[in-house]
């Protein structure tokens, strides 16, 4: 078998030019703008199958467990929801890791910029995120917005707002931070340069916000710095790993300060819609 190292003969006229094998190439160099579009393709059927697979397994499930509430409530159901989000996500990522591992030959995580660091400096981004929110956090207080937003509807309850909370620091830091900051930021870096990538990511970071904060405006004005913030971590590190732990201490402050000021999540409504 020939070493994979080696550089691949093209013919072109009267000279020769090495191209390096796929499998050859730098992780970070092997997202390109076929890969955004199979991604963009995927994700439709990835939203259609994670939501009709869940109401299968609970129609399945409910005779068992003897759940009470029909096919068409539990669709509004915020567990259910957020449920259905986790499967999407699986799905999504799924993908990403397959395109990784079998069309370029490469490891997942690597690809999309991840590294490791040091304790000392895990510990830093994740207090830099924590700061983050608490100065977001003073800005809104002293621009709040005067209307409600869709998102607030939600925390309609305290289970519902402990899965809620427990869901944003866990899991979409990691998974919007894989899309945003690794994926998209790859191929943007590489086709344009990395400053265009840190404005378009943090764009479109903002845009993926706006049905949830419809109407706030100041929040969505936060939320696209935040972005802006993350994209500039990714960009200036050449590193995935700052942004998801900017993402982590982010959201693990926002939601323990809304923790303890509505007395556990017990008087969250009152305390959004005072």
């Amino acid at each position: 078998m020939p070493d994979e190292s080696e550089a691949y003969p093209i013919q072109g006229g009267t000279t020769t030019e090495l191209m390096p094998p796929q499998s050859a190439l730098a992780p970070k160099d092997i997202w390109g703008p076929r890969d955004l579009l199979l991604f963009v393709a995927f994700i439709p059927f990835a939203l259609v199958a994670s939501k009709f697979g869940l109401l299968v397994a609970f129609v399945v499930a409910r005779p068992f467990l003897r759940w009470r509430m029909s096919a068409e409530a539990v669709q509004l159901d915020i567990v259910f929801l957020l449920v259905q989000q986790c499967v999407f996500y699986v799905l999504i990522i799924g993908f990403l890791f397959l395109l990784a591992r079998l069309q370029h030959q490469q490891p997942f995580w690597e690809s999309l910029g991840w590294k490791k660091l040091t304790p000392k400096e895990l510990a830093g981004y994740l207090f830099a995120g924590g700061g983050l929110a608490v100065a977001v956090s003073v800005v809104l207080a002293l621009r709040p917005d005067k209307q409600s937003f869709p998102l607030e509807k939600f925390f309609d309850s305290q289970s519902a707002s402990i899965a809620i909370g427990a869901f944003a620091v866990s899991i979409a830091p990691v998974i919007e931070e894989v899309v945003f900051r690794g994926l998209l930021f790859a191929i943007l870096e590489r086709s344009v340069g990395w400053r265009f990538a840190v404005v378009v990511t943090g764009l479109l970071f903002a845009g993926l916000h706006v049905p949830e904060y419809w109407h706030a405006w100041n929040h969505l004005l936060m939320i696209l710095v935040v972005g802006l913030v993350f994209s500039l971590a990714r960009g200036v590190t050449g590193n995935l790993t700052p942004s998801i732990l900017l993402h982590v201490g982010y959201n693990t402050i926002i939601m323990t300060g809304l923790f303890f000021s509505t007395q556990h999540f017990r008087n969250v409504t009152c305390y959004l819609w005072r």
